[in-house]
């Protein structure tokens, strides 16, 4: 858990943001803050995990420092968020191996590479690895279905289950008291907020990043960002639909549905993810967090590589390199999801359920105000 002199910290300086409230119609933070009077560790993880760094208040705030109140909202929340992914990843033992050393996560990488190309090397032999990918079907024989298939699987139910376990606990530690239970209105406003990336729009007019100045680059390099993953789940999803039910084997036509919804899916996630990369070179390092900008750069150099690799690949099939290409992507498809748990990429699951808390207490109160 976030230690007892980050809680105070933070409740220090929520103390003050609720006596000011210069910033309350900035995000969703301020709001949920004003239902408080007083701030303990369920509160403050639950404020922080609705934050979205828009950075608004931090460059509207008359008392950052040097002030002596020395108020910096991004920054503190950004740790207690570090924390929270930390504490209920599980197993706990991963996510101290890979949050914020994004030296671990490279390693992983490479050792993933290793040892897919490694097995295909001394299972298949050179032949196959050294050769084109043209014909329907060659993907399997570089690396056979059954063998592609379940470690995907495997590693695929590996994150999913270790991400809904942190959420479950996630959800148990800050609504202890709260007993709160999610109803259909309360959930369908949070995924309309999360979808939409509302809170990136900062008071309206973008978020205060990378610098002071007004700018929607960081929303819409985020919509980039989860439309790519989208659109290659598309791609996934119909390339076993046509291999297990229409008996096509990849690889697949160019201008065929896999195909296309994967190019686009890639190119996206490489346009998001470069941009992302580029405002967190040039952001204002004052309200930023360092245990997060390490996490932020791992998740997002894994992800490049994921969709980089799966687009060479697609470019250089046809060539004697294509084998080494397939083995080169696959072993850092592994990398990834072995990763996703521990580190940014938890934020969907912690952010989202902080969103359904919050539109939950604004229903109340709205309900009581009505009452």
């Amino acid at each position: 858990m976030p230690s007892p002199d980050l809680i105070h910290e933070v409740e220090r300086q929520l103390t003050v943001c609720n006596a000011c409230r210069y910033c309350e119609g900035y995000c969703a933070v301020f709001p949920a803050m004003e239902l408080r009077r007083t701030f303990d560790e369920e509160d403050v993880i639950h404020l922080a995990n609705l934050c979205f760094d828009c950075r608004a208040c931090y460059n509207a705030c008359p008392y950052t420092p040097p002030h002596d109140y020395a108020i910096n909202i991004p920054q503190v929340m950004a740790e207690v968020r570090v924390e929270t992914y930390r504490e209920y990843a599980t197993p706990g033992f991963l996510s101290r191996l890979f949050q914020g050393n994004t030296a671990v996560v490279a390693l992983v990488a490479l050792v993933s590479v290793l040892i897919v190309f490694g097995s295909v090397l001394a299972l298949q032999g050179g032949d196959v690895v050294f050769d084109d990918l043209t014909e329907e079907g060659s993907f399997y024989r570089v690396i056979p279905y059954t063998a592609m298939i379940l470690p995907a699987l495997l590693l695929s139910g590996w994150w999913l289950v270790a991400l809904a376990i942190g959420g479950v606990r996630f959800w148990r530690a800050t609504n202890a008291r709260a007993g709160q239970l999610i109803d259909a209105r309360s959930f369908l406003r949070a995924s309309k907020d999360a979808f939409g990336l509302e809170y990136l729009k900062g008071g309206g007019d973008g978020c205060d990043y990378p610098g002071p100045a007004k700018s929607n680059a960081r929303r819409w390099l985020h919509h980039a960002l989860v439309w790519g993953v989208l659109l290659d789940l598309v791609s996934t999803t119909v390339a076993a639909v046509y291999h297990n039910f229409l008996g096509d084997d990849a690889p697949y036509a160019y201008l065929s549905i896999p195909v296309v919804t994967g190019t686009a899916g890639g190119v996206l996630i490489v346009v998001g993810g470069l941009g992302l990369l580029w405002l967190k070179r040039v952001q204002d390092m004052d309200p930023a967090n360092r245990r997060m900008l390490a996490l932020d750069y791992a998740f997002l150099l894994l992800l490049l590589l994921t969709s980089a690799t799966g687009l060479v690949l697609l470019a250089g099939r046809e060539t004697v390199a294509a084998g080494t290409l397939l083995t080169v992507h696959l072993g850092i498809v592994a990398a990834l999801y072995l990763a996703l748990p521990y580190g940014k990429f938890a934020h969907v699951v912690y952010r989202y359920a902080a969103l359904i808390r919050h539109h939950i207490e604004m229903e109340r109160e709205a309900g009581k105000m009505l009452g």
